[in-house]
């Protein structure tokens, strides 16, 4: 696909564009994130339960209404488990909040004889510190109360209307795939559904695997923290399991959280240590064994690109903006591969050690050869077919 002759336009007004595109559509990005963060996600989450909703339309008749509705009432069991879990663990945590603030006043005297015996700042002057602080706080208690009622009830809403898009979404995915070929030449339709492929391929299997890998993490965690005898085992491994798929940031939120439950209900400072030890390890190992082996090479995109992407996510939209960063920049790469003029950017986008792109479908269907699961091919032409049809 080709967009406009490389000659027929200065570099200087092509740079001017791209500019002006960047700025235009993360400006966009920033002022729609209420719509399109939950849109993306259930792009997302549309592809990934595309084969069950085609196997209960195509296997067991069900009519794609129905077969959309009940793929995304299976979603939606799935996450009220994790969401129980979760909460469970945590009920039984805010019990032990007397028990953890005693720690800290015990931790905190011992801190500041600490101070006064090696700054010789005397413990009034400590205390008055610690008073201000403490005034401070209880006068902003309030507002940090009020702001956390909100935070919920968006999660609330961002979960239901991000339910609600995937279900559309599955519904209405042959109109939706028509949009896309209309907008484009006829000369250019198989290239557009070879990019449908592709992002489905990848999509799903970086999806898939990012589950698989969470799974692993929390399921060995939970078993660590319990044979550590740590309280909240199982909360302090789901925790650093979900947190662990936000990439280089994620993990150490979890560490700091599973210190201060672990100081919070141990005693001494051995089992924060075994902790720490356990989730450095437990990272090490995901990062060098469990991520190539399990998510490999199916998004490749160089190391800068991603921590540049996660960073940038999340100023645009937050926590959300940090999850979304990778299939996006992973979507924008298969694109750019596929659009002459912008392959550049896919090759800045990708890794170095890239192999060669595959040939688009179009060739692989004129040469009547179908695709392999290497180059995410025969699964290709299938999904296409499932979308479309």
């Amino acid at each position: 696909m080709k967009l406009l002759p490389s000659s027929a336009t200065p570099f200087y007004t092509k740079l001017a564009m791209v500019l002006i595109s960047i700025i235009a559509i993360g400006y966009l990005s920033v002022l729609a994130k209420e719509v399109l963060s939950p849109l993306l996600f259930a792009m997302l989450l549309s592809i990934l339960l595309l084969p069950v909703a085609a196997f209960l339309e195509q296997r067991l008749k069900f009519r794609r209404s129905a077969a959309a509705g009940v793929s995304v009432i299976l979603l939606i069991f799935f996450v009220v488990v994790i969401f129980y879990l979760i909460g469970s663990q945590l009920a039984g945590l805010a019990s032990d909040w007397p028990q953890f603030k005693e720690q800290l006043t015990t931790t905190m005297k011992d801190f500041q004889h600490w101070i006064s015996r090696n700054f010789h700042v005397n413990m009034v002057k400590q205390m008055a510190y610690v008073n201000t602080a403490t005034s401070k706080l209880l006068t902003d208690s309030t507002a940090v109360i009020g702001a956390t009622v909100v935070s919920v009830s968006s999660i609330l809403l961002f979960l239901v209307f991000t339910m609600i898009n995937t279900f559309f979404l599955l519904f209405y995915r042959r109109h939706l795939v028509t949009f896309l070929v209309k907008i484009f030449k006829d000369d250019n339709e198989m290239i557009v559904y070879d990019v449908i492929a592709q992002v489905q391929y990848i999509i799903r299997k970086y999806i898939l695997g990012l589950l698989l890998e969470m799974a692993i993490v929390a399921t060995v965690l939970c078993i660590v923290f319990w044979l550590l005898d740590i309280k909240y085992a199982m909360l302090l491994g789901i925790i650093t399991g979900l947190f662990n798929i936000i990439p280089y940031i994620g993990i150490f939120t979890a560490l700091v959280f599973s210190v201060l439950v672990t100081f919070a209900t141990a005693a001494g400072a051995t089992k924060i240590f075994l902790v720490v030890a356990a989730v450095v390890i437990m990272h090490l190992i995901d990062s060098n064994v469990l991520l190539p082996l399990i998510v490999g090479s199916k998004v490749k995109i160089n190391g800068q690109i991603t921590l540049l992407g996660v960073i940038v996510g999340e100023m645009m939209w937050g926590i959300p903006g940090m999850f979304l960063s990778i299939p996006v920049i992973a979507i924008a790469k298969i694109i750019f591969d596929r659009v002459e003029n912008l392959q550049p950017w896919g090759l800045l986008l990708g890794d170095e050690k890239d192999e060669k792109q595959p040939p688009p479908l179009k060739d692989k269907i004129a040469d009547g050869t179908i695709y392999d699961e290497e180059d995410a091919t025969s699964e290709n032409a299938g999904d296409i077919n499932t979308m479309a049809g």
